[in-house]
């Protein structure tokens, strides 16, 4: 095998550097880089963008998913210990939410596209069971639509885990349309790249606002609010022991320049996946995740499943390919440890799974070598 000159990593965001700090300029000229001003613009151009009725600027999709558990939580009266169905194969920072907000994770298994199986959450529904966070991993939106169906009959709040989502499309439609709140991350390496920021847009305008307050740790109303006109209004309330959740404008401004060319950027990742698809599809002893029919992925993960990942890695590195692992089972670390043996096809997976570089500055040739030594290491 021939090593390329240069090293193919996993991710590699890009930035419009003159656009990103045109925005910028204007938050240090105006004297103002957090709370409100470029966040306000964020948010407007989020809900027009996702066609969701809410949206709130925050500083992490973990703070995202931390207090649509919270807000979830305290308006529905749950009780410390109330169970949370989730899937192993995610980020931890899912199933922290999950324990920060005094609740219990109950892992689900997973199907063939990596995201919870509706037969499985069925399964573990307890009648102390009072939320579902579904993880689109990788951009997939997998049986998202018979995981509602699910929680709807049982009475239960959804959550879309919508980190990898940015400008994913079901039936053409955003699929944060069919959830109760849906959590956006717009961090260092995904699909829409600040340095880290994120959204939580909540279906019901009510909870919108108190996801506001509770990232404010709990005042009524924010600076830029109070100081707008020319005025500053000192006076304001507490409602809430809210956290410091806010996102700031210098983040907003990154992602409102990303967002002009998240549309054409998703393009260039459907692209290489196809290609990817089209060498990888039939080579034996190697399996490509799939993504279901009425999906129009954002493509945020290209992954396979192979027999012998440690090698496979090893072999991709002395070529000089960086690939990843999205993700082990959660299952495995010891905070989790006491789930092990729930999933075992997550579990199954979580051994196999490998996701190859995907970023929109890959060329074609990049892609055709990386599919070429993939090859030539499962035979």
């Amino acid at each position: 095998m021939d090593k390329q000159a240069e090293a193919i990593q996993l991710f590699q965001p890009t930035f419009r550097v003159d656009e990103c700090l045109d925005e910028i300029r204007e938050c240090l000229e105006m004297g103002w880089t957090g709370l409100g001003f470029k966040t306000l613009e964020i948010e407007s151009a989020w809900r027009d963008f996702t066609g969701l009725p809410n949206a709130h600027f925050v500083n992490s999709a973990t703070a995202a998913l931390h207090l649509s558990l919270e807000i979830a939580r305290d308006v529905h009266g749950w009780l410390a210990g109330d169970e949370v169905i989730t899937t192993p194969l995610t980020f931890v920072s899912t199933n922290h939410a999950i324990v920060r907000a005094g609740l219990s994770p109950v892992f689900a298994d997973v199907d063939e596209y990596m995201c919870l199986s509706p037969i499985s959450v069925l399964e573990k529904i307890t009648p102390r069971t009072r939320a579902v966070i579904f993880v689109g991993l990788g951009g997939s939106t997998g049986q998202l639509e018979q995981v509602v169906d699910v929680c709807r009959a049982a009475g239960l709040f959804v959550i879309l885990d919508a980190a990898h989502m940015s400008g994913t499309r079901l039936r053409g439609r955003d699929p944060g349309h069919l959830a109760d709140v849906t959590c956006h991350s717009f961090q260092a390496v995904k699909n829409l790249p600040t340095a880290d920021s994120g959204m939580v847009c909540f279906a019901e305008s009510e909870l919108d606002g108190l996801a506001r307050k509770y990232s404010w740790l709990g005042i009524s109303r924010d600076t830029y609010s109070r100081s707008h006109g020319g005025t500053y209004a000192w006076m304001y309330d507490v409602d809430y022991f809210g956290d410091k959740y806010h996102g700031n404008s210098v983040m907003a401004a990154l992602a409102l320049v990303g967002l002009r060319y998240l549309e054409a950027d998703n393009e260039k990742r459907r692209h290489i996946a196809e290609t990817y698809e089209t060498l990888l599809g039939s080579v034996e002893n190697l399996q490509v995740v799939p993504t279901p029919p009425d999906c129009l992925s954002s493509r945020h993960l290209f992954q396979i499943l192979v027999n012998d990942r440690v090698s496979m890695i090893r072999g991709l590195h002395q070529a000089g390919i960086f690939p990843g692992v999205h993700y082990r089972a959660n299952t495995d670390y010891s905070v989790y440890a006491e789930f092990q043996g729930d999933t075992p096809l997550a579990q199954q997976a979580s051994e196999r799974l490998l996701s190859l570089p995907m970023h929109v500055r890959l060329t074609d040739d990049q892609v055709q070598y990386i599919s070429h030594v993939v090859t030539e290491l499962t035979a």
